[in-house]
C-alpha cells in the first residue's frame, strides 16, 4: 500500500492495540438498504467493537432534502459531533458490519466536513468477529462534549448542476458503483419512481469488485486494474455516483487508497438523476 493508503485505512491488529487511546474515536457506521429488513442501530446495540459510538447515516443528514441521507449542513454536523464527544484533532476510525460498505460514506462525510484524520477499518466488524476479538453490547458511556469545527471541502462534493455540465461537456470521468443490471437498465431500481439506466458517458464499477471475499479491500494493483478494466484512468479526475451516495463513497475510498485522494461523490446520485425530471438517461453497457 502507498502512503496515501496508510492515511485512510487501518487493520484490525492496529485497532486492537490502540483501543482506548486518548484522542481515538471508533465509530460504527453500519447502514442497510431499505429493503434488507435489517436495523443497523439495533444490531449495534446488540454487539459492537468496545467503546464504539454509532454514526447514524440516516440521522446525520440534510433533513430539508427529500433525497436519502444527503450531506448535512455544517451546523447540524458540528452539533451532532459535539453531542457525541467528537472534536477537533481527534483520530477517527470508522467501520461497518459488512466489511466495507457504509463506513466509506461516513469516511467521506468527515472529509467533506474538513476533518482529514479519519480512516476505515479494513474488513470492519465482519473481520473483527472472525478473528475472535472482543465485543460489547448496549449504549456507550456518554462522552464529554467537544468542539468540532466544520470546514466544508467543496472539492469532494458534486451536485446535479455540476453533473449536467459534465455530461454536456463529456470530458470528465464518471464511475457508477451500482450493480451492472441496474446500471444497464435491465433490473429495476429498489427505490420507487426512478427510471432505469445510467448517466450518459459514465462507466460501471459495481462496488463488490473492489473487495475480496472476506470484505476487505483489494490490493493497490488489483484496484488499479479494476478501474482500468472499466475504462477509468485513476490518475485523472473521477467523479463517483451510485444509487444514493453510499457505495459511490466506496469507490472514492478505493481511489484515495491508490493515491487519487480527491474523487468527489455526486451526493444525489441516481436517487436524484433517475427521477422523471427530463435529464438524459442511457441504457446498455458503458
Amino acid at each position: 500500500m502507498t502512503q496515501s493508503a496508510n492515511n485512510w485505512i487501518v487493520e484490525t491488529d492496529w485497532l486492537a492495540q490502540h483501543l482506548g487511546s486518548p484522542g481515538l474515536v471508533v465509530l460504527d457506521a453500519s447502514w442497510h438498504l431499505p429493503d434488507s429488513g435489517r436495523n443497523a442501530k439495533d444490531e449495534y446495540l446488540a454487539e459492537h467493537i468496545p467503546g464504539a459510538l454509532f454514526f447514524d447515516i440516516d440521522d446525520i443528514r440534510d433533513e430539508t432534502s427529500d433525497l436519502p441521507h444527503m450531506l448535512p449542513s455544517q451546523v447540524k454536523f458540528a452539533s451532532r459531533m459535539k453531542k457525541m464527544g467528537i472534536g477537533d484533532g481527534m483520530r477517527i476510525v470508522v467501520y461497518d458490519s459488512h466489511g466495507l460498505f457504509s463506513a466509506a460514506r461516513a469516511w467521506w462525510t468527515f472529509r467533506a466536513m474538513g476533518h482529514k484524520d479519519v480512516a476505515v477499518l479494513n474488513g470492519g466488524l465482519r473481520k473483527w468477529k472472525a478473528e475472535g476479538r472482543p465485543l460489547e453490547d448496549g449504549r456507550p458511556v456518554p462522552r464529554t462534549a467537544r468542539h468540532f469545527t466544520p470546514l466544508k471541502d467543496n472539492d469532494l462534493v458534486r451536485d446535479i448542476d455540476d453533473m449536467r455540465r459534465y455530461v454536456a461537456d463529456g470530458n470528465v470521468q464518471i464511475v457508477d458503483a451500482r450493480p451492472a443490471g441496474r446500471f444497464e437498465g435491465r433490473d429495476p431500481e429498489p427505490r420507487p419512481g426512478l427510471r432505469s439506466g445510467h448517466i450518459p458517458g459514465s462507466r460501471n464499477v459495481p462496488s463488490p469488485k473492489i473487495l475480496n471475499e472476506d470484505g476487505t479491500l483489494k490490493s493497490r494493483e488489483e484496484l488499479i486494474a479494476v478501474f482500468k478494466e472499466a475504462g477509468i484512468d485513476p490518475a485523472k479526475p473521477v467523479i463517483t455516483t451510485c444509487g444514493s451516495g453510499v457505495t459511490a463513497a466506496m469507490l472514492s475510498f478505493a481511489l484515495a487508497v491508490i493515491g487519487h485522494t480527491n474523487a468527489p461523490v455526486y451526493d444525489g446520485s441516481w436517487a436524484e438523476w433517475g427521477r422523471e425530471n427530463g435529464l438524459p438517461v442511457a441504457t446498455g453497457p458503458a
